[in-house]
């Protein structure tokens, strides 16, 4: 870490605690590290995953089967929740956006949080990548969900998770830790964080936040599918604070509010970044965070913020009409803030499948096509693990260099669809191409990697007829640092555009 991020973090975790002093919740060191030395009143509990018989057995996680709830959290006030973790099994694609997280706080019937748990931890889409902010932490890539935002609570506090895929969520790991504290002020906030989408955006402007009563904002996470390509972002972003007619808070481009310039890219810093980058091809996305804790928006009686969603045009021939025009691309946000007293009810939650941007029934996993499959070297087994459906088709032994793989998938009608590959990286895996129908389609894939993860690689859309269509996977050598020419094969998506 170098001497000027190590500075610039210690100087947003003194923000973050003053920010916390300045609205009377002395239970947090005002004054970052320093004031570990003092010691902190109350007692610290955890709440965990850890087995009830955890003297004699090792089953340290819960199953949460479709349409299933789980309470993680459930807590007698006065208190303050200060680290939440967890880790997860994928039971199919895009789970992360299938499993809601909901908190309550002080008895509530609605809850102040309700948010897919991936957009929670600063990744949109379902999608898993690290994130090294200063309230949310993620690695393993994507994994190691973590999230250091405070939740003070007077009375009670309960946190559920709610699996709305299809399939079982096994295992699913996770901490909170929070300290039971002798009393908070009266007029202590509480954190919230909602959810909302449009997709596609409708004309007018975007919202991410109408927020009634007192408090102030600390962040966003904005997400962006195109539907066509080029630049999204020209849009300025608004705050309209206690129903002001003309927003006090007015910006210059999108990027300019994700404090990015020239465009986004794949970055993580301490209060702002862009997790999902795909670089502006149409269909393609990306996910940024924008943490307010430097530079909170307060507001007395309510809170409006809306952003463009402007960028380069074309018409039906794909010819630019304007730089500056109206796109309908799809759009998601979460809107994270505090505030005095429990808001009002949310909008109700978009159902779970028009959350993501793949019919389920589009993916194929591997291992319903392995009869199809046929090789020039290794044989294909297949390894339980965490991968959609569970499995992945694995060419591990005796696999070579210039190895083809090849498997069979069926398209009930012809149009245009979009091609999608989940495919494994490890220590010991080759770089591959693809061919579709004996064309080349995509770029190259460097399967290798220190660290085992899948990763998915868009081929762009093609026009498939109706029938069967051969897909094939050719090695075309290996990264120097890697042990062999392996791959292995976790699903792949054939969506109708």
């Amino acid at each position: 870490m170098t001497k000027k991020f190590t500075v610039a973090v210690v100087l947003v975790f003194m923000v973050l605690a003053d920010g916390f002093a300045a609205h009377g919740t002395s239970h947090f060191p005002a004054d970052g590290l320093t004031g570990l030395t003092r010691i902190r009143p109350g007692r610290t509990y955890r709440s965990s995953s850890s087995a009830p018989d955890w003297k004699n057995t090792n089953e340290d996680a819960r199953i949460i089967k479709p349409g299933e709830t789980l309470e993680i959290a459930n807590f007698e006030g006065p208190g303050v929740i200060n680290h939440i973790w967890s880790t997860m099994v994928i039971g199919e694609l895009f789970h992360p956006r299938l499993l809601v997280v909901r908190m309550y706080w002080d008895g509530s019937e609605h809850p102040s949080v309700e948010v897919p748990w991936g957009d929670f931890f600063g990744v949109g889409f379902g999608l898993e990548a690290d994130v090294h902010s200063l309230p949310i932490n993620v690695g393993s890539h994507g994994r190691a969900r973590n999230c250091y935002w405070k939740m003070p609570f007077h009375k009670s506090a309960r946190i559920t998770i709610t699996n709305e895929g299809r399939t079982n969520i096994s295992p699913f790991f996770w901490y909170v830790d929070w300290q039971r504290v002798p009393s908070l002020p009266e007029d202590t906030t509480y954190f919230h964080a909602m959810y909302r989408q449009e997709y596609p955006t409708k004309p007018g402007n975007y919202v991410i936040a109408d927020i009634e009563g007192e408090g102030q904002y600390v962040g966003t996470l904005l997400n962006i599918h195109q539907h066509a390509g080029s630049w999204w972002g020209e849009g300025d972003d608004f705050f309209f604070i206690d129903g002001e007619k003309e927003p006090s808070l007015r910006g210059t481009g999108s990027e300019d509010y994700l404090c990015d310039a020239w465009g986004v890219r794949l970055a993580s810093y301490p209060e702002f970044g862009t997790t999902v980058y795909e670089y502006n091809a149409p269909d393609s996305r990306t996910s940024s965070y924008r943490w307010h804790i430097s530079d909170p928006v307060s507001f007395k009686k309510s809170l409006h913020f809306e952003i463009e969603h402007k960028g380069v045009v074309y018409d039906e021939n794909g010819k630019e009409l304007t730089p500056f025009g109206e796109r309908e691309d799809d759009f998601s946000s979460v809107a994270f803030w505090y505030q005095k007293g429990i808001h009002k009810p949310f909008p109700e939650l978009p159902p779970a499948y028009d959350r993501i941007l793949h019919d389920p029934d589009t993916v194929i996993e591997a291992e319903a096509i392995m009869a199809t499959m046929k090789t020039t070297a290794s044989e294909p087994n297949i390894q339980y693990g965490p991968w959609s459906g569970m499995k992945q088709v694995r060419f591990d032994a005796a696999a070579e260099k210039g190895m083809e793989v090849s498997m069979e998938f069926e398209v009930e009608k012809a149009g245009p669809h979009n091609l999608v590959f989940y495919i494994t990286k490890a220590t010991n895996y080759g770089i591959y191409v693809a061919e579709l129908d004996g064309n080349p389609i995509g770029k190259p894939m460097d399967l290798y990697t220190k660290s085992f993860h899948t990763k998915d690689f868009g081929a762009g859309i093609h026009h498939l007829s109706a029938g069967t269509h051969k897909l094939v996977f050719k090695n075309i050598g290996k990264d120097d640092a890697s042990g062999g020419y392996a791959i292995g094969i976790d699903c792949i998506v054939v969506a109708p555009q």
